[in-house]
Formats: C-alpha cells, sequence, structure tokens
C-alpha cells in the first residue's frame, strides 16, 4: 500500500531525520531551479550516481576526515581555524552543503559556493606545531584534502551501493570531480585510479599521527548523537563504517588495533540493513530535485 497514510508518516518522519543530520549550515540552495540547468555535471555524470546516496557519502565523509587529519598542515588549518571541536556535526553539515551544491547545483550556485570557499581559504594561514607555516589555499594542501575525499567517496559507493561500478566509471569519476579542486586552486590532481592510488602512496611519507590527529578521531567517534532518536543508531553505525573503510596502512596509523578493526567492520552488515530504508525515505533527496529540474523545460 504505497500511499497508506501511516505508512507516509513514517517515510516523512524518517526523511526529516536524515535531513537533520547534514541540513542548517551553508548557504540554502533551490535545487529545482532554473528549469533545464543541469548544473556543472549533468545528470548522465558519474559524480552523480556516486553523490546520490546518503549513507554511502556520509560514511566516505567521516572516512575522508580521519584521513585528511594525518596531514600535519592540513590539519592546523582546520584545528587554527575551525570550531570542529565543539561542533563536529556543523563540520560535516558544511562539508555536505559544499559536496551537494557543487555536484547537483544549478550552475550559479555551484560557481557562486566555489568562489565563497576560495574566499575563506585566503584567510585560514599560520605556523603549524612544527613550525612550518601554512595556508589553505596552497595548491598542494587543497590537492590533498580532495583526493582524501573523494577516493573515502567512491570506496564507500563501491562497498555499500554499486560494487559493480566499471574500472572506466570509476576513472571518470575521479576526472570529473578534479575539475572541482582545480577550481578551488589544486594543482597536479589525479584523474585516475592509478593516479590516486600512486598519489597516496607517494603521500604516506608527510603524514604522521600527532595527538591532534588522534585528537580528531576520538572526536569523531564520540560527536554528539543527532537530535532525532531515529537517526542515532544509523549514524553511529556511519562513523564505524567510516573507520572501516579506510585504507589498512591509515588504520594503522591512527592506532586501530586488530581487534578494533573487527568491530569497525561488524558495522557492514548493519549499513546494509539501514542504508534501503533510508533511500526508501530520501524520496525528496538534491539528487532527485536535480534531476527533474535538468530535465524540465526552461521555457
Amino acid at each position: 500500500m504505497p500511499h497508506d497514510p501511516l505508512i507516509m508518516r513514517i517515510r516523512e518522519r524518517v526523511s526529516q531525520s536524515v535531513l537533520s543530520v547534514t541540513s542548517g549550515s551553508g548557504p540554502t540552495l533551490d535545487y529545482a531551479n532554473p528549469p533545464g540547468d543541469p548544473g556543472l555535471f549533468g545528470p548522465d555524470s558519474v559524480c552523480w550516481r556516486v553523490h546520490a546516496d546518503f549513507t554511502a557519502m556520509m560514511i566516505g565523509g567521516v572516512s575522508a576526515l580521519m584521513l585528511q587529519a594525518l596531514h600535519p598542515l592540513a590539519l592546523a588549518g582546520v584545528w587554527d581555524h575551525s570550531t570542529f571541536r565543539t561542533d563536529m556535526r556543523g563540520r560535516l553539515r558544511r562539508t555536505a552543503t559544499f559536496i551537494a551544491g557543487t555536484t547537483y547545483g544549478a550552475r550559479a550556485d555551484a560557481l557562486a559556493l566555489i568562489e565563497r570557499v576560495k574566499r575563506i581559504h585566503l584567510s585560514v594561514t599560520g605556523v603549524a606545531p612544527d613550525g612550518r607555516p601554512y595556508r589553505a589555499s596552497d595548491p598542494a594542501l587543497l590537492t590533498w584534502v580532495h583526493v582524501a575525499e573523494v577516493s573515502s567517496f567512491l570506496a564507500a559507493h563501491l562497498r555499500y551501493v554499486d560494487p559493480s561500478l566499471s574500472a572506466a566509471q570509476q576513472d571518470r569519476y575521479y576526472a570529473e570531480v578534479a575539475s572541482i579542486a582545480k577550481m578551488l586552486g589544486a594543482t597536479d590532481v589525479p584523474e585516475t585510479r592509478a593516479q590516486v592510488a600512486g598519489y597516496l602512496t607517494a603521500m604516506r611519507p608527510q603524514l604522521e599521527a600527532s595527538s591532534r590527529t588522534l585528537e580528531v578521531v576520538r572526536i569523531l567517534q564520540h560527536a554528539a548523537p543527532p537530535d532525532r532518536p531515529l537517526m542515532r543508531p544509523a549514524v553511529k553505525l556511519m562513523l564505524s563504517a567510516g573507520v572501516d573503510l579506510l585504507p589498512d596502512w591509515a588504520q594503522a596509523m591512527l592506532g586501530f588495533n586488530a581487534l578494533a578493526r573487527m568491530h569497525a567492520a561488524l558495522a557492514r552488515p548493519g549499513v546494509r540493513v539501514v542504508a534501503p530504508v533510508i533511500r526508501w525515505a530520501h524520496v525528496n533527496a538534491v539528487s532527485k530535485r536535480a534531476r527533474r529540474r535538468a530535465a524540465a523545460s526552461s521555457s
């Protein structure tokens, strides 16, 4: 009974609970207008597919934050200029807004988001604990943040949404999202699976798990639960799944022993139960609104 009032109320309640996790920070975008606007990529792009699933993107986002925190200069900028220690959910929400806006937003809105972030980056400067200066607009740091992020998103998609995504489509995904990194000012951005793997290998000597890094992990794992009780078990699963998604070498650097890794891996079956429920409830997701906008007549 697809239109049963009780079912519809349950669906709406779950949907609002999902939205409460990622909404509320950053500019509010109208994903339904203007009609006919495909945005920066359009509905036939691979990034529209990869970024569409709420659960996988949350898991990928958690994993990306932990991975990014292994770079001392990237972490210094966040540590000195962000409220993440008191508002980790706000940090996740702002990231979600940027990813959704640049992927699915109308072209003008997506470009405005990119320019907004570039302006913010200009004010994020300082000196890391090891004495090295940093600036968020540094092209090399932008590339690190980008690769840590999109490689985590794709890994989550392959694990929890579509493990059959072809190698060619994965390469196309990396090529598509590289354009956003370049518009932000990143350079030498890897655009294929092989290039991403080579980049991560080359970066490992520059990474370290400092006390600050471990504090980021601790804050993530003990982040304040969502306001809506319905989402609390799901978010807890996603946090564990984010640890499980990390490359083995990153888990080892962050101090996750064999027992901790086994515990994190237990999140996988739970995620596979929860994710379809969230997809069912999220009937008016950003990706669906954007798809209707792109298909609409502009006349």
